[in-house]
């Protein structure tokens, strides 16, 4: 049984897609809904930006994506659905998913799937190390309309084949 999902939403146009998928989850489980963003400070930056106190970078982050949340959470896929208070980490993305969702005792994660670029073959994207590491179920939602552009032309599978 789905009692409490996890929505792992990152900052990118995406993010209401998987919000909108995990919503709809809940929806048909009559679950709770637990919003979570990682920040990830890239280590390009200065050190001081990477997680020292007086370096405001990271609460900055932290409030922006707060707010970034409770706005997606107004949205009307939203109104049938308990959505709790979202929680935002500074870390890791795959390894903060996991550590909340253990946290949280959720049923279900839902991450967004980004595709692959030549690094993430080697290294594996976030959503790929979530659906092999944790210990719970996986929902990766993909952009249908992603997918569609990158068929042929001449595909039987194309959108209005027959």
């Amino acid at each position: 049984m789905i009692r409490r999902i996890l929505a792992a939403l990152d900052g990118s146009a995406r993010a209401v897609s998987v919000f909108d998928a995990a919503a709809e989850m809940a929806a048909r489980f009559g679950a709770t809904l637990r919003l979570f963003r990682a920040i990830h400070v890239p280590p390009e930056f200065p050190a001081a930006a990477a997680g020292s106190r007086s370096d405001p970078l990271p609460t900055h982050l932290a409030q922006r994506a707060q707010a970034d949340l409770a706005r997606i959470a107004t949205r009307d896929s939203a109104r049938l659905v308990m959505v709790e208070s979202p929680i935002v980490r500074v870390g890791d993305p795959w390894r903060l998913i996991i550590d909340v969702s253990d946290e949280i005792d959720a049923d279900l994660i839902v991450v967004g799937s980004h595709g692959y670029h030549a690094l993430d073959r080697i290294l594996g994207t976030t959503a790929a190390r979530v659906a092999d590491i944790a210990h719970r179920s996986v929902l990766v939602v993909h952009e249908r309309v992603d997918r569609l552009l990158a068929l042929d032309a001449d595909s039987p599978y194309r959108q209005g084949a027959s």
